[in-house]
């Protein structure tokens, strides 16, 4: 069994306790994992204040900050093979998509290192004579940085490069549902150089770790990933320190196919936006919207695919599915996929749990036309697809904005005038236009509605986590005017 460290102020040391983690493939005990409390959560968040404020950190140029990141970069990509491995066995998501996912994380770092000395202020026009006006842009603060376990790296990327580029320091919090890749990927902050107190890499559970980081007076800014009823908590929790807060939410996204689409390519796509990744993402196209002039053909063209996809042992190159996360996700998708039958919606593959050891689900298409159905309302976060389908392009948009989520969307046409339309009508932070999943570090990321606000990836990330400050510089030696006038 494999132990693993926290890592405050630049040391790795053991929590206040320890918990185990389960290899979800197995359902067994892999790992021994640090718990964070309280004292470790302030312990780290005033080594985050003193690395802010003085030492090595503050006073490196943007530039020394960005050649930081660059090698930071490198070390990610050097080890991309063995943090892919550990994020399989501790969340047990394929190592075909950790692997490509992990190596693509690289260039998040180098994106912001790039980024770190292009952070701007401005000279302000004022309408004074005697008066020198500017603008900077000064780091926020210390960001408390929280992300789940799918993803991770992935996750934690889009917060820690825009964050350090600005000059900020940060407590990430890794989920103790998966935290080994995040854990490992302290060393790797250790061994690029970065001051003492800089980054600190914890776990723990909710009311004894996260509570304790997101209400903590050292706390200037929170960026979390995860669900709203979470982000609920997060947000009352930041009336204590007035932080700011980005939150990255859950979606219910729908995945928009018109009769003229290119079918099989469209349904190459569903099968991605839903089943990769077992479904467990947050942008996961689990509401397909289809014309009625072609919904037959295209229930029939997905159910071949998906009763072709290869489950199996997640660290396998060749399985395409692998376990969900945790055994309490399997039971909630098997209650909401009962209660939908139980309304009459019609399973069209899938549907029961996979026996033996680990927590399987199969991928899974249930039709919902005509029915109230939960699974077409509940973000699920595993591989079910409710399909329901749509006369004309107004109830297509009807149906896809009846939700409270809006974080992704996708559609598939090749109809262009309709195709602006519809970019127009959907209301998420996302449009995929015949494509699905695709992301970079130059585009923003975030959603409307329940799916939160704020965005990752891109410079509008970057400046999210700096704040402004401005510069009055008198430049008449004549004396100051009357006191008691506003200048």
């Amino acid at each position: 069994m494999q132990d693993f460290q926290q890592y405050i102020d630049g040391v790795f040391e053991d929590g206040s306790a320890r918990f185990d983690s389960i290899d979800p493939s197995t359902g067994r005990v892999w790992a021994s994992m640090p718990e964070a409390r309280e004292d470790d959560v302030d312990r780290a968040v005033k080594a985050a204040e003193r690395a802010l404020w003085s030492g090595a950190w503050p006073a490196m140029t943007a530039s020394a900050r960005g050649k930081l990141l660059f090698k930071l970069a490198d070390m990610v990509q050097a080890n991309a093979a063995r943090l892919a491995e550990l994020e399989t066995l501790d969340t047990g998501k394929i190592i075909r998509e950790t692997s490509a996912q992990i190596a693509y994380v690289a260039d998040y770092y180098r994106y912001y290192a790039g980024l770190a000395d292009k952070i701007e202020g401005a000279t302000l026009p004022i309408d004074k004579a005697d008066m020198e006006v500017w603008t900077r842009r000064e780091p926020v603060g210390v960001v408390a940085a929280i992300v789940p376990w799918n993803s991770q790296l992935f996750l934690s990327a889009v917060k820690i490069g825009p964050a350090l580029a600005a000059g900020c320091t940060l407590v990430i919090k890794a989920s103790e549902d998966g935290p080994a890749p995040m854990l490992e990927f302290a060393r790797l902050v250790h061994e690029a150089g970065f001051p003492n107190g800089v980054v600190n890499v914890i776990t723990g559970f909710g009311a004894s770790c996260g509570s304790a980081l997101t209400r903590h007076p050292g706390v200037a800014h929170i960026a979390f990933t995860g669900g709203p009823a979470t982000a609920a908590h997060v947000v009352r929790n930041s009336a204590e320190n007035l932080a700011s807060t980005s939150l990255e939410l859950g979606g219910k996204s729908p995945f928009i196919v018109f009769a003229d689409a290119d079918l099989e390519s469209a349904a190459n796509a569903q099968v991605a936006g839903i089943f990769a990744a077992t479904g467990q993402s947050c942008v996961a196209g689990s509401r397909l919207l289809v014309d009625a002039a072609i919904k037959d053909k295209f229930i029939a063209l997905l159910k071949a695919k998906a009763e072709a996809i290869r489950i199996g042992a997640p660290l396998d190159m060749a399985t395409e599915v692998g376990p969900l996360c945790a055994a309490r996700q399997r039971a909630h998708i098997e209650s909401v996929v009962a209660a939908t039958v139980s309304a009459g919606a019609k399973v069209v593959t899938g549907g029961q749990p996979i026996s033996g050891d680990g927590f399987y689900y199969p991928p899974t298409i249930i039709d919902c036309d005509g029915v109230k159905a939960s699974s077409f309302e509940t973000e699920l976060f595993g591989p079910v697809l409710s399909v329901v389908s749509f006369a004309n392009e107004d109830e297509a948009v009807a149906l896809a904005n009846a939700t409270t989520y809006g974080l992704a969307s996708g559609v598939f046409t090749q109809n262009l005038a309709r195709a602006h339309r519809m970019i127009r009508k959907i209301r998420a932070g996302i449009v995929w236009v015949n494509t699905y999943r695709a992301v970079s570090p130059i585009a923003p990321f975030g959603g409307f509605g329940a799916s939160g606000h704020g965005r990752e990836g891109g410079l509008a990330a970057a400046l999210d986590y700096t704040r402004t400050k401005t510069v009055w510089l008198k430049t008449s030696d004549d004396p100051f005017p009357d006191p008691f006038v506003m200048r």
